[in-house]
């Protein structure tokens, strides 16, 4: 006697899954980002989100709240940095004084977010109150 198949869902797999996805749900981007100094460092990162988060230049659009999968690698720090977050700033292109098209993308609540914020911060030091305009603020 055999025991019948459970129901199959058709409904898309939530999260960061790599398995196959409805037709009408949609993966996150992912984007690398390789930082080789202190100063584009300052440019990119956005200290007003509370849990940190970083500026990418790209021409792709993005939407507030679509989900971005960065590679982050900082200066002088051989490791990359795996963060899943979302656009929570978005520049346009064609904006006045020489503001980057891009995107930036809000850290998630999270252990390994937390420790890529303190390594970030310790690398800028006293630049995080400096007040130099940012690609952000």
């Amino acid at each position: 006697m055999s025991t019948p198949n459970p129901p199959t869902s058709t409904q898309p797999t939530p999260g960061w899954s790599d398995s196959v996805l409805g037709n009408h749900a949609m993966r996150p981007s992912v984007m690398q980002l390789n930082i080789k100094d202190v100063p584009s460092l300052y440019n990119a990162y956005i200290p007003v989100f509370t849990d940190g988060g970083i500026f990418l230049q790209t021409s792709r659009s993005y939407a507030l709240g679509d989900e971005l999968y960065v590679l982050l690698t900082l200066p002088n720090d051989p490791q990359r940095h795996a963060i899943a977050g979302l656009v929570a700033w978005v520049t346009p292109p064609g904006q006045p004084a020489g503001r980057v098209q891009g995107v930036g993308i809000r850290f998630p609540s999270d252990q390994r977010a937390a420790a890529v914020k303190v390594k970030i911060e310790a690398l800028l030091g006293d630049l995080l109150t400096s007040g130099r305009p940012t690609h952000t603020i």
